[in-house]
């Protein structure tokens, strides 16, 4: 018996049921089957090579959406031709099992552009001191995340271009410049300028990940670049959003552009009989004692004077900015407590020179004449 005739033998078994109904039933059998199947297939792979296979564990994590959902589109599509349907319900369903097919290569087009990013990003963990490797995970990033926007823009218009009337809309609105063409225009342009951004950024680099920046007078890390915008991840734990056409429209500070080794500043305010000799000794081997120095930067000049105070600068160097900013912070407090212990004299002071006015030597006069008296009484 074959199968038409054994579907004939049901329906002549079921004739009291409606005919849609049994055709819907046919289909959701067919797709919980084919779930059943993936989730007994899935449990003897990981029986069978999970232990010594992870990447195989891995990787059937990863696809289980799109293999689910191409399981349940198979079984569908044998299932369809037989299920006794009149067309007002089978052409709806034919069209949306075309769909899901284009959502089904889209997705796995995602999925295996993903996987072939992590898989190339296993290679360049460790980003905080290594270039090369911030350098590819920020290219690798940026060119997921637009190669994503695009797989999603290309199918989501394939599936819209199947309806008839949506596909007359889009060959319309393309032929025509008319106001429809231009709204969506201005509606669409801050995304695509973000997505060229995201490229230019990919290609030109001006920021990576984890690289140190002030922006709108906040410092912090960049922590993420996503397709439109970056996440800036300040000082204090708060997180920045900032749209990426920013970094290629306006100015912004990258302290570890080419290297991650910054010089620190340290202003000092000391008197003038401060000896300056002794002070610059004193820091080089303080700071030579430091775990946060990298041995390249150290030194102090006298860089103004006022009427009061001759102002100091130190310049101590470390390998990256929080080191540079502990440094800075050790020193500074150093250099203050050695001189109010080692060197008193060097602490900013006030200078006044009083000078008697006319009504203090009138005051003064019969005083030094009494004592004059006096001095002569006694002799």
């Amino acid at each position: 018996m074959n199968l038409q005739a054994l579907m004939a033998r049901i329906d002549e078994m079921l004739g009291w049921i409606p005919t849609w109904f049994i055709g819907l039933s046919l289909i959701a059998g067919a797709i919980l089957l084919a779930l059943f199947v993936y989730r007994l297939a899935k449990w003897l792979l990981n029986r069978a090579f999970g232990t010594r296979i992870p990447l195989l564990s891995v990787f059937i994590e990863r696809t289980a959406g799109p293999a689910r959902l191409a399981l349940c589109l198979a079984a569908v599509a044998l299932v369809l031709p037989l299920a006794p349907l009149d067309d007002t319900i089978r052409v709806p369903l034919m069209r949306l099992f075309v769909v899901a097919f284009i959502a089904l290569i889209g997705w796995i087009s995602i999925r295996i552009v993903d996987m072939s990013a992590a898989r190339y990003l296993q290679n360049f963990r460790d980003v905080t001191e290594n270039f090369i490797a911030r350098k590819h995970v920020t290219q690798v990033r940026v060119f997921k995340r637009v190669t994503d926007t695009i797989i999603v823009v290309i199918t989501v218009s394939t599936a819209l271009m199947t309806f008839d009337s949506v596909r007359q809309y889009g060959v319309s609105l393309f032929a025509s410049a008319g106001a429809a063409g231009i709204i969506v225009g201005l509606a669409a342009r801050p995304l695509l300028s973000n997505l060229i951004a995201g490229l230019q950024i990919a290609i030109t680099q001006p920021i990576r990940i984890e690289d140190a920046v002030i922006i709108e007078n906040e410092w912090g890390w960049v922590e993420d670049i996503a397709a439109t915008y970056v996440v800036i991840r300040l000082w204090d734990w708060r997180r920045m959003v900032v749209p990426l056409s920013y970094f290629i429209e306006k100015p912004f500070q990258n302290w570890t552009r080419d290297t991650a080794s910054l010089i620190g500043v340290i202003a000092l305010h000391v008197d003038y009989r401060a000896d300056v000799p002794r002070i610059r000794r004193w820091l080089e081997e303080a700071v030579k004692q430091s775990k946060l120095w990298d041995g390249a930067v150290v030194n102090l000049q006298v860089i103004d004077a006022d009427q009061r105070t001759i102002e100091l600068r130190a310049l101590v160097s470390a390998r990256n900015a929080p080191q540079s900013w502990d440094l800075r912070c050790e020193m500074r407090e150093k250099l203050v407590a050695f001189i109010r212990d080692e060197m008193p004299e060097a602490l900013p002071r006030e200078r006044a020179i009083l000078i008697p006015s006319a009504d203090d030597a009138v005051f003064l006069r019969p005083v030094a004449r009494s004592e004059k008296t006096r001095a002569s009484a006694r002799s």
